[in-house]
């Protein structure tokens, strides 16, 4: 259902905050809200959270004893690639 409202300035910032926290479009984040508020905060669509992971390289030639060190020598890696580039 299509419908025009006016929304006070305040109402409109916590919206829109809520649509950069969350990643939706306005409309959801509207939708959400009023959802959230008429049903006692018991809200029906909760995002699942999902943990995302990246590859840190091979383990087998990892120590985490030394993970200080193994940052500093990869950082070190880096400047000198990118002193490379600039020559």
């Amino acid at each position: 259902m299509r419908k025009a409202v006016t929304l006070d300035p305040d109402v409109e910032r916590l919206i829109r905050n809520t649509m950069k926290a969350r990643g939706v479009s306005f409309e959801e984040a509207l939708n959400e809200a009023v959802r959230a508020a008429l049903s006692d905060g018991k809200s029906q669509h909760t995002r699942r959270f999902v943990q995302r992971t990246f590859s840190m390289g091979d383990s087998r030639n990892f120590c985490s004893d030394r993970a200080l060190a193994n940052a500093e020598a990869m950082e070190d890696e880096e400047r000198s690639r990118k002193l490379s580039l600039l020559r």
